[in-house]
Protein backbone atom coordinates (compact mmCIF):
# COMPACT_ATOMS: atom_id res chain seq x y z
CA UNK A 1 0.00 0.00 0.00
CA UNK A 2 1.44 3.40 -1.49
CA UNK A 3 1.97 5.34 1.66
CA UNK A 4 0.99 9.24 0.91
CA UNK A 5 3.62 11.97 1.84
CA UNK A 6 2.25 15.05 3.62
CA UNK A 7 3.00 18.28 1.89
CA UNK A 8 5.37 20.67 3.57
CA UNK A 9 3.19 23.82 2.41
CA UNK A 10 3.87 26.82 0.07
CA UNK A 11 7.70 26.90 0.89
CA UNK A 12 8.69 31.01 1.81
CA UNK A 13 11.75 30.30 1.32
CA UNK A 14 14.40 33.16 2.15
CA UNK A 15 11.88 36.20 2.01
CA UNK A 16 12.60 37.32 5.73
CA UNK A 17 15.89 38.93 4.21
CA UNK A 18 14.10 41.49 2.20
CA UNK A 19 12.87 42.69 5.29
CA UNK A 20 15.62 42.29 7.74
CA UNK A 21 17.53 44.12 4.64
CA UNK A 22 15.37 46.78 4.40
CA UNK A 23 15.41 47.51 7.87
CA UNK A 24 19.43 47.46 8.32
CA UNK A 25 19.24 49.76 5.22
CA UNK A 26 16.94 52.67 7.21
CA UNK A 27 19.13 52.08 10.21
CA UNK A 28 22.03 53.04 8.30
CA UNK A 29 20.24 56.52 6.98
CA UNK A 30 19.40 57.29 10.40
CA UNK A 31 23.32 56.75 11.90
CA UNK A 32 24.19 59.00 8.16
CA UNK A 33 21.75 61.87 9.12
CA UNK A 34 22.63 61.83 12.80
CA UNK A 35 26.29 61.74 11.82
CA UNK A 36 25.59 64.72 9.39
CA UNK A 37 23.79 66.39 11.98
CA UNK A 38 26.73 66.24 14.09
CA UNK A 39 28.81 68.73 11.87
CA UNK A 40 25.78 71.29 10.84
CA UNK A 41 26.53 75.09 10.57
CA UNK A 42 24.02 77.34 12.09
CA UNK A 43 22.41 78.03 9.60
CA UNK A 44 21.81 74.71 8.74
CA UNK A 45 20.54 73.99 11.54
CA UNK A 46 18.45 76.82 12.49
CA UNK A 47 16.52 75.99 8.76
CA UNK A 48 15.84 72.42 9.95
CA UNK A 49 14.69 73.61 13.22
CA UNK A 50 12.14 76.36 11.35
CA UNK A 51 11.38 73.80 8.59
CA UNK A 52 9.54 71.94 11.67
CA UNK A 53 8.10 74.26 13.75
CA UNK A 54 9.10 78.04 12.08
CA UNK A 55 8.26 80.14 15.92
CA UNK A 56 10.47 77.45 17.87
CA UNK A 57 13.37 79.41 18.00
CA UNK A 58 11.77 82.94 18.51
CA UNK A 59 10.14 81.61 21.58
CA UNK A 60 13.14 79.49 23.28
CA UNK A 61 15.31 81.14 25.59
CA UNK A 62 18.59 82.43 24.48
CA UNK A 63 20.32 80.58 26.76
CA UNK A 64 20.75 77.38 28.46
CA UNK A 65 20.34 77.35 32.70
CA UNK A 66 23.67 78.39 34.25
CA UNK A 67 23.14 76.80 37.90
CA UNK A 68 21.86 73.05 38.70
CA UNK A 69 23.23 69.76 38.28
CA UNK A 70 23.12 69.90 34.33
CA UNK A 71 24.83 73.22 34.18
CA UNK A 72 28.40 72.03 33.31
CA UNK A 73 26.82 69.84 30.11
CA UNK A 74 25.06 73.10 28.89
CA UNK A 75 27.72 75.34 28.96
CA UNK A 76 28.88 73.80 25.76
CA UNK A 77 25.39 74.27 24.63
CA UNK A 78 25.15 76.35 21.35
CA UNK A 79 28.76 77.09 20.77
CA UNK A 80 29.43 75.43 18.03
CA UNK A 81 26.94 77.53 16.44
CA UNK A 82 28.28 80.89 17.35
CA UNK A 83 25.31 80.88 20.67
CA UNK A 84 27.50 81.85 23.48
CA UNK A 85 25.36 83.03 26.14
CA UNK A 86 26.53 86.63 27.13
CA UNK A 87 28.67 87.10 30.52
CA UNK A 88 28.81 90.05 32.74
CA UNK A 89 31.78 90.82 30.88
CA UNK A 90 30.31 91.40 27.27
CA UNK A 91 26.93 93.20 28.63
CA UNK A 92 27.71 97.15 28.97
CA UNK A 93 26.11 99.79 30.60
CA UNK A 94 25.30 102.35 28.23
CA UNK A 95 27.53 105.87 28.95
CA UNK A 96 25.11 108.36 30.69
CA UNK A 97 28.12 111.15 29.71
CA UNK A 98 27.81 110.10 26.10
CA UNK A 99 23.87 109.64 25.82
CA UNK A 100 23.99 113.68 27.70
CA UNK A 101 26.43 114.85 25.27
CA UNK A 102 23.75 113.79 22.04
CA UNK A 103 21.30 114.89 23.91
CA UNK A 104 22.76 118.05 24.16
CA UNK A 105 23.18 117.85 20.57
CA UNK A 106 19.47 117.55 19.93
CA UNK A 107 18.43 120.26 21.67
CA UNK A 108 20.85 122.69 19.64
CA UNK A 109 19.91 120.76 16.50
CA UNK A 110 16.12 121.82 17.61
CA UNK A 111 17.21 125.40 18.58
CA UNK A 112 18.08 125.80 14.56
CA UNK A 113 15.41 124.17 13.03
CA UNK A 114 13.30 126.11 15.02
CA UNK A 115 15.28 129.10 14.31
CA UNK A 116 15.82 129.92 17.83
CA UNK A 117 19.58 129.66 18.07
CA UNK A 118 20.00 132.70 19.75
CA UNK A 119 17.12 131.97 22.33
CA UNK A 120 17.97 128.78 23.46
CA UNK A 121 21.73 128.68 25.11
CA UNK A 122 22.87 124.62 25.95
CA UNK A 123 26.03 123.61 27.85
CA UNK A 124 26.93 120.29 29.41
CA UNK A 125 28.51 119.51 32.51
CA UNK A 126 29.88 116.59 34.52
CA UNK A 127 26.54 113.93 34.58
CA UNK A 128 23.63 116.97 33.42
CA UNK A 129 22.52 119.01 30.28
CA UNK A 130 21.57 122.94 31.39
CA UNK A 131 19.61 124.73 28.98
CA UNK A 132 18.35 128.18 29.09
CA UNK A 133 15.46 129.53 27.58
CA UNK A 134 15.31 133.52 26.69
CA UNK A 135 12.24 134.43 28.21
CA UNK A 136 10.76 136.91 25.30
CA UNK A 137 10.34 133.80 23.56
CA UNK A 138 7.78 132.09 26.28
CA UNK A 139 5.64 134.66 28.02
CA UNK A 140 5.12 138.24 27.81
CA UNK A 141 4.99 140.60 30.19
CA UNK A 142 3.30 139.68 34.01
CA UNK A 143 1.98 136.84 32.13
CA UNK A 144 2.45 132.85 33.01
CA UNK A 145 0.70 131.50 29.57
CA UNK A 146 2.86 130.23 26.93
CA UNK A 147 3.42 131.87 23.63
CA UNK A 148 2.68 129.35 20.26
CA UNK A 149 6.68 130.59 19.35
CA UNK A 150 7.55 129.02 22.89
CA UNK A 151 4.88 126.02 22.44
CA UNK A 152 6.84 125.38 18.61
CA UNK A 153 10.13 125.12 21.18
CA UNK A 154 8.88 123.46 23.40
CA UNK A 155 7.53 120.87 21.08
CA UNK A 156 10.85 120.14 19.67
CA UNK A 157 12.63 119.58 23.74
CA UNK A 158 9.84 117.15 24.41
CA UNK A 159 10.77 115.08 21.28
CA UNK A 160 14.42 115.35 22.38
CA UNK A 161 13.88 113.92 26.08
CA UNK A 162 11.45 111.55 24.58
CA UNK A 163 14.52 109.89 22.91
CA UNK A 164 16.46 109.20 26.25
CA UNK A 165 13.45 109.03 28.89
CA UNK A 166 14.96 105.80 30.11
CA UNK A 167 17.86 107.69 30.97
CA UNK A 168 16.86 110.46 32.79
CA UNK A 169 17.04 111.09 36.52
CA UNK A 170 15.56 114.29 36.90
CA UNK A 171 14.42 117.53 35.13
CA UNK A 172 14.54 120.20 36.83
CA UNK A 173 12.16 123.35 35.45
CA UNK A 174 13.92 127.08 37.27
CA UNK A 175 11.49 130.17 36.04
CA UNK A 176 13.00 133.58 37.47
CA UNK A 177 11.96 137.44 37.27
CA UNK A 178 13.72 140.17 36.51
CA UNK A 179 13.76 142.89 39.51
CA UNK A 180 11.74 145.75 37.70
CA UNK A 181 12.88 148.82 40.05
CA UNK A 182 16.65 148.17 40.59
CA UNK A 183 16.06 149.85 43.84
CA UNK A 184 12.93 148.16 45.53
CA UNK A 185 12.55 144.03 45.44
CA UNK A 186 9.60 143.14 43.79
CA UNK A 187 6.43 142.44 45.84
CA UNK A 188 7.13 138.88 47.71
CA UNK A 189 4.04 137.06 46.51
CA UNK A 190 3.87 138.31 43.38
CA UNK A 191 7.40 137.77 42.44
CA UNK A 192 7.16 134.23 43.62
CA UNK A 193 4.05 133.45 42.57
CA UNK A 194 4.71 134.47 38.79
CA UNK A 195 8.19 132.64 38.56
CA UNK A 196 6.51 129.44 39.71
CA UNK A 197 3.62 129.81 37.33
CA UNK A 198 5.79 129.61 34.70
CA UNK A 199 8.46 126.99 35.70
CA UNK A 200 5.05 125.11 36.43
CA UNK A 201 3.58 125.41 32.59
CA UNK A 202 6.45 124.88 31.07
CA UNK A 203 6.70 121.39 33.09
CA UNK A 204 3.49 120.72 32.54
CA UNK A 205 3.71 121.37 28.98
CA UNK A 206 6.81 118.42 28.96
CA UNK A 207 4.50 116.23 30.49
CA UNK A 208 2.16 115.71 28.36
CA UNK A 209 4.06 115.28 25.57
CA UNK A 210 6.78 112.88 26.18
CA UNK A 211 7.04 109.43 28.40
CA UNK A 212 9.61 110.91 31.29
CA UNK A 213 8.37 109.78 34.30
CA UNK A 214 6.18 112.95 35.82
CA UNK A 215 8.26 112.16 39.38
CA UNK A 216 10.90 113.40 37.34
CA UNK A 217 9.51 116.47 36.71
CA UNK A 218 10.28 119.06 38.87
CA UNK A 219 9.49 122.73 38.86
CA UNK A 220 10.73 125.67 40.56
CA UNK A 221 10.16 129.43 41.05
CA UNK A 222 13.19 131.42 42.30
CA UNK A 223 11.71 134.71 41.91
CA UNK A 224 14.51 137.50 41.13
CA UNK A 225 16.60 135.70 43.69
CA UNK A 226 19.23 134.38 41.35
CA UNK A 227 20.17 137.07 38.85
CA UNK A 228 22.39 136.33 36.14
CA UNK A 229 22.99 140.09 35.11
CA UNK A 230 22.17 143.56 35.82
CA UNK A 231 18.83 145.02 36.48
CA UNK A 232 19.83 148.67 35.58
CA UNK A 233 19.64 147.85 31.88
CA UNK A 234 16.83 146.76 29.61
CA UNK A 235 19.02 144.14 28.22
CA UNK A 236 20.11 142.54 31.59
CA UNK A 237 16.65 142.71 32.98
CA UNK A 238 16.01 140.49 29.69
CA UNK A 239 18.69 137.97 30.03
CA UNK A 240 17.60 137.59 34.60
CA UNK A 241 13.59 137.04 33.15
CA UNK A 242 14.53 133.90 31.89
CA UNK A 243 13.47 130.17 32.18
CA UNK A 244 16.14 127.67 32.55
CA UNK A 245 15.83 123.45 32.31
CA UNK A 246 18.46 121.38 34.53
CA UNK A 247 18.72 117.63 33.16
CA UNK A 248 20.43 115.05 34.65
CA UNK A 249 21.44 111.53 34.01
CA UNK A 250 20.83 108.50 36.18
CA UNK A 251 24.06 106.81 37.53
CA UNK A 252 24.38 104.02 37.96
CA UNK A 253 27.73 104.17 40.11
CA UNK A 254 26.11 106.27 43.01
CA UNK A 255 25.00 104.64 46.02
CA UNK A 256 22.89 107.29 46.80
CA UNK A 257 20.38 106.19 43.94
CA UNK A 258 18.38 108.01 41.87
CA UNK A 259 16.60 111.43 42.03
CA UNK A 260 13.49 109.28 43.88
CA UNK A 261 15.32 106.75 46.04
CA UNK A 262 17.20 109.83 47.24
CA UNK A 263 13.80 111.61 47.88
CA UNK A 264 12.43 108.67 49.98
CA UNK A 265 16.08 108.04 52.04
CA UNK A 266 15.24 112.13 52.93
CA UNK A 267 11.72 111.18 53.37
CA UNK A 268 12.36 108.66 55.72
CA UNK A 269 15.14 110.13 57.87
CA UNK A 270 18.10 108.04 56.43
CA UNK A 271 15.71 105.15 55.65
CA UNK A 272 13.95 104.22 52.74
CA UNK A 273 10.48 106.06 53.67
CA UNK A 274 7.51 105.22 51.68
CA UNK A 275 6.75 102.67 48.96
CA UNK A 276 7.96 102.48 45.67
CA UNK A 277 4.61 101.11 43.26
CA UNK A 278 5.59 99.01 40.46
CA UNK A 279 5.89 102.33 37.97
CA UNK A 280 8.42 103.43 39.90
CA UNK A 281 6.59 106.57 41.51
CA UNK A 282 5.92 106.55 44.85
CA UNK A 283 2.67 105.52 46.56
CA UNK A 284 2.57 108.82 48.78
CA UNK A 285 -1.42 108.19 49.23
CA UNK A 286 -2.57 108.56 53.28
CA UNK A 287 -5.58 106.24 52.95
CA UNK A 288 -7.61 104.72 49.89
CA UNK A 289 -10.50 107.09 49.91
CA UNK A 290 -7.55 109.82 49.42
CA UNK A 291 -6.98 108.26 46.18
CA UNK A 292 -10.49 109.63 44.68
CA UNK A 293 -10.17 113.02 46.69
CA UNK A 294 -9.42 116.24 45.48
CA UNK A 295 -5.72 116.41 45.05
Amino acid sequence: MAVKRKSSGGGGGANWMDTYGDMVTLLMCFFVLLYSMSTISEDKFRALVQSFNPSSLEDAPATAGSEGPLAEESEGIGSEWGMEAPTEETIEEPDIEDILAQLAQMLQATAQETGSSEDIEVTTGDGYVFVTFNDAVFFTGDSAVVQPEGQRILDGVAWDLEQVARYIDEVRILGHTAQSDPERPNNVSTDRTLSSMRATNVTAYIQERCSVSPARLVSVGYGQWRPVDTNWTPEGRANNRRVEMIITGTDLEDEMGDALKQYQSLRGGGTTGGTAGESGTLELWTSPEAREGTP
